[in-house]
């Protein structure tokens, strides 16, 4: 049984399988096998690698009606690909199965790992672009991860979807058959670690998971980049923070990252997340404030005296848009402190623990959110 082109490119690989569409494994441009095994045949055409880690992408659902209660990462990156033969007529594609799990428990190690591997790849002269298939809980802070990190021009694409392939109206194939034009496009090199979601093309800079349930979960407080309109990418504005080829920062001097975490600000907070990770010993506090970064006066004698001993301080806010202004709510000049300019906590974290590899200076590590 062979379904219509366009109902098969709302359902992926899974919801194949389960209708009794194996055969189209055979698809040559589905192949899984390792990207040094491209079909000459397709030598014109860009060579796009997926790197799949799993996530909703890959998930199943009991039926087609459930679109939020499914198991993530059951899908390998073969049978994800064979449900889209449709790539063929965009690049040379392969994939490669580096982890199958929810982007929730993503680690450093994992995030340390799969960015050595696309700095592997991208070195290569017969790979044009890297695709990677992610949970979407965590897919902003791996694609901003990879943007400081990878030193290449080649197009870096994150991609996952809000529903499993076993669900009607599944958004996965659609954003996948996105990702992989704009990986393959010319006009995304040198533009940075891209997230191709939902018709759109974000940097990976600047987007975020806003909303759950919803196939528009991603965007960009100051816009997107452009559009994928049948599998054309169209462009609008480019970023404008060093990212990549311009980072000072390269995975390949990088094994390992430092202890960096977060802390939560809110009405009534006590100072016991604070005294644990201080405790704990980690190299840096995040306080995602309130409104501008804003510090309870309660927590402000607190994050004093752990900077005393050595623990970096960045004051992040919880808003969602906007920018933390230096020296507005405190006075971080004074204290020592850090501000993490328009990135959320999350992103603050990880730009906090890379810049660390390389100094614990404040006034560099200032320097360094403006930026990137």
């Amino acid at each position: 049984m062979r379904l219509p082109t366009a109902f098969r490119l709302s359902l992926i690989s899974v919801a194949l399988a389960l209708a009794g569409c194996a055969s189209q494994a055979a698809a040559p441009v589905a192949s899984a096998a390792p990207a040094t095994t491209a079909a000459p045949a397709a030598a014109a055409k860009p060579h796009v690698v997926v790197l799949a880690t799993g996530g909703t992408i890959a998930g199943a659902g009991a039926s087609a009606m459930n679109s939020a209660t499914y198991s993530a990462a059951k899908v390998p990156v073969d049978k994800l690909l064979a449900g889209l033969p449709e790539l063929s007529q965009l690049a040379t594609v392969s994939g490669e199965q580096v982890f199958q799990i929810a982007s929730e428990s993503f680690t450093n190690k994992e995030l340390v790992t799969l960015a050595k591997r696309v700095s592997e790849l991208v070195k290569r002269p017969d790979v044009d672009g890297i695709v990677i298939t992610h949970g979407t809980d965590t897919l902003e802070e791996t694609g901003f991860f990879l943007n400081l990190v990878v030193p290449t021009d080649k197009p870096i694409v994150v991609v996952g979807s809000m529903r499993p392939g076993t669900a009607i109206s599944a958004d996965g194939a659609l954003n996948l058959l996105g990702a992989v034009a704009t990986a393959a496009s010319k006009d995304a090199t040198g533009k940075g670690v891209l997230v191709s979601m939902n018709d759109e093309i974000h940097t990976a800079r600047d987007v975020a998971k806003l909303t759950n349930i919803k196939t528009n979960a991603f965007a960009s407080q100051w816009g997107p980049l452009g559009m994928v309109v049948e599998g054309k990418t169209y462009w609008f504005r480019a970023p404008v923070k060093r990212h990549t080829k311009a980072s000072e920062f390269n995975i390949d001097q990088i094994n390992e990252l430092p202890a960096v975490d977060i802390v939560y600000g809110y009405g009534n907070v006590p100072t016991t997340a604070i005294e644990a990770l201080d405790k704990a010993g980690v190299q840096a506090i995040i306080h995602a404030g309130t409104g501008n970064g804003s510090v309870a006066d309660r927590i402000v004698p607190k994050l004093q005296e752990v900077r005393g001993k050595g623990t970096i301080i960045v004051r992040s806010s919880r808003i969602p848009a906007g920018f933390v202004l230096r020296n507005a709510e405190q006075p971080d000049d004074k204290y020592d402190w850090v501000v993490a300019h328009d990135l959320n906590p999350q992103k603050a974290r990880l730009l906090t623990a890379v810049a660390l590899t390389k100094t614990r200076d404040t006034k560099e590590l200032q320097r360094i959110f403006w930026e990137y």
